[in-house]
């Protein structure tokens, strides 16, 4: 007959507290004890012990690694496409004279992708990109097409 035995005897939960509060992780803990890293997690939550105060808690931030880019509202999108669209024919051709490897791409190049992926002469176009967007003007309004009733609806 199979004899089934709890997995947090008395021993087993003050060895969990003096790990503890010696400071080990959790994976150190679950080792030593022999169970798994979930199991002695749900324990100390159970127990209520944890390693912040809840002060501490309130009081922590996220790491910030810089300024966030500031991204266009729908009505600002809206707006650039309009202007993207009057200033310019669908019919003339963009001239990607800047083009650039994956490695020389940053935020200030247009990342639209130029031949087939994996060719030898795979690049991408380079050119200065519209404010906060990814692709430069002509790339903008082949990736952002508007629908067919806006362009009714326009002329």
């Amino acid at each position: 007959m199979i004899i089934i035995q709890p997995t947090w005897t008395p021993e087993r939960v003050d060895q969990l507290k003096s790990y503890f509060e010696e400071g080990l992780s959790c994976r150190d803990i679950a080792v030593s004890i022999g169970v798994s890293r979930n199991a002695v997690i749900g324990k100390l939550s159970r127990l209520n012990l944890t390693r912040t105060t809840p002060d501490e808690r309130r009081t922590r931030r996220k790491k910030s690694t810089g300024p966030a880019a500031q991204r266009p509202t729908a009505k600002q999108h809206l707006q650039m496409l309009q202007v993207i669209y009057d200033q310019q024919a669908d019919d003339v051709p963009i001239a990607s004279a800047n083009n650039c490897s994956l490695l020389e791409l940053s935020e200030q190049r247009c990342r639209w992708p130029l031949n087939t992926p994996g060719a030898e002469d795979f690049c991408f176009c380079g050119n200065t990109p519209l404010g906060g967007m990814p692709y430069c003007s002509g790339h903008y309004r082949l990736a952002y097409q508007t629908g067919p009733r806006q362009r009714a609806a326009r002329g």
